[in-house]
């Protein structure tokens, strides 16, 4: 397997809140598509703090976040919980 496909860490259960579930369905998009960059490793829209915090909480164990958008150009929110019990898809409003 390619390693960028091997995943930097556990999701944990995967949630999605009702608004961000509908602003994905009304991109004809899936949530899929985003833990998977998510767990990737590819952080999508965060700064450079964010991204570079992300890259170190992968040996420390805290929250990890990633900022993507729909092709309909909403924004959404992927979080992964400091104890990997779970990772949730929700918009910026809903933090």
């Amino acid at each position: 397997m390619n390693e960028d496909r091997q995943p930097k860490f556990f999701l944990g259960q995967t949630l999605a809140t009702p608004g961000a579930l509908e602003s994905i369905q009304e991109a004809n998009q899936s949530p899929m598509e985003f833990l998977q960059q998510h767990v990737a490793g590819k952080w999508g829209e965060v700064d450079e703090e964010d991204a570079s915090e992300n890259e170190n909480v992968l040996l420390h164990g805290e929250r990890i976040l990633s900022v993507y958008r729909t092709t309909q150009d909403v924004k959404l929110r992927v979080i992964t919980e400091a104890d990997r019990s779970a990772t949730t898809i929700l918009l910026p409003e809903e933090y």
